[in-house]
């Protein structure tokens, strides 16, 4: 599953790349300056997603490789992060396959937050210092 998002992750990285250099947005479009720097953020806020999509899943397949251990994987600076939020009402003047795009990155990255949280849900026990601090903490 990880090696088939990771190709989903990196076929969109291309469409998107590919779409963002191709001047097609302002062919497509009517001129408008603040469309122009909207869909600049957008372009950006689409490649910080995917880049946090595709790290994540690059970390998930060297786990699996046994390049990383459990608890490096799943060290903080190797979690999905967050991603910037899209202005829905901008995107819908966009056209349509700057929309799509957008949307389809963003619909990746929330399946793999969900995907994200069921892993860690599932993880076996906690280490022996998180158990400890918790057993401190629930003491005062």
């Amino acid at each position: 599953m990880i090696d088939a998002l990771y190709t989903e992750a990196m076929v969109l990285a291309d469409e998107s790349r590919s779409y963002f250099e191709s001047g097609r947005f302002q062919e497509e479009s009517d001129p408008d300056d603040l469309l122009d720097v909207s869909f600049s953020c957008e372009s950006l806020k689409v490649t910080t997603r995917l880049m946090h999509c595709i790290a994540w899943l690059l970390n998930q397949k060297a786990l699996q490789s046994g390049e990383l251990s459990e608890g490096e994987a799943w060290n903080r600076d190797r979690s999905l992060g967050e991603a910037p939020f899209t202005d829905k009402a901008l995107v819908n003047r966009f056209p349509v396959e700057a929309r799509q795009i957008i949307l389809a990155s963003e619909e990746l990255f929330q399946r793999l937050q969900r995907l994200s949280a069921r892993m860690g849900d599932d993880s076996e026990a906690e280490s022996a210092v998180q158990d400890m601090f918790r057993r401190i903490q629930s003491s005062f």
